[in-house]
């Protein structure tokens, strides 16, 4: 784990405070492709595969964030699907959550971004496109 990355987990950490979290055990199912979306997740413990059909698959664990499509439009459909690779810990947020979760720790946007940026260049490179 980079620092970049225990970075992202603390942030996560401090949001996730004493909210419930979503507890899944190995092979749940967050969200399926083509389904309305309307929350942000972020992985607090465990991993989660993201299964974008012919693009490939992505595992993310402890500090990353997906969904975030379902924030920015109201009527968004998951591209992918989400399950977890093993018993895991997600912290759920909707839209007002999230802006709020902006809010008090503004570092957790940049964060957020950092860590599209780098799965976006990971995504690209398993596709050969860089």
């Amino acid at each position: 784990m980079n620092i970049d990355t225990n970075l992202e987990l603390n942030t996560i950490a401090a949001l996730a405070g004493k909210r419930d979290h979503l507890c899944l055990k190995q092979g749940d199912v967050v969200f399926t492709n083509g389904e309305l979306g309307d929350n942000l997740y972020a992985v607090v413990s465990g991993e989660v595969q993201l299964n974008w059909g012919d693009h490939g698959v992505e595992i993310i664990g402890p500090g990353s964030s997906f969904g975030v499509g379902a924030l920015v439009d109201p009527e968004h459909r998951r591209f992918g699907t989400a399950v977890a690779r093993c018993d895991s810990e997600l912290l759920e947020m909707n839209r007002e959550e999230f802006l709020f979760a902006m809010q008090e720790l503004p570092m957790f946007s940049l964060e957020m971004m950092h860590d599209l940026e780098q799965r976006l260049q990971r995504l690209k490179e398993q596709q050969g496109d860089l």
